[in-house]
């Protein structure tokens, strides 16, 4: 199952929003990974990424050290969203 964007703000760390995807099998996973590097080459922003053969976990920072989540990180998290429909 989905889990749906997260904010995350820590005392020690930067805000940041964080989602776990997860897929019926590699394939899927593969697939979908490759959809985000063309989002991410095109929009030149990146999130960090961890994965496995069946889930992605993504983390969204602001692009500017100690600012809060905006609109602008929303946004990219709404576009990887709309990755998951092709």
């Amino acid at each position: 199952m989905n889990q749906p964007w997260t904010p995350r703000p820590k005392p020690d760390q930067a805000e940041r929003l964080e989602r776990r995807l997860e897929f019926d099998d590699y394939q899927a996973t593969r697939e979908f990974l490759e959809r985000l590097n063309a989002l991410s080459e095109t929009e030149q922003r990146f999130a960090d990424i961890s994965f496995g053969r069946t889930y992605v976990n993504l983390t969204v920072r602001p692009e500017v050290d100690d600012v809060p989540v905006g609109p602008a990180e929303q946004a990219f998290a709404a576009a990887i969203d709309a990755l998951l429909d092709p």
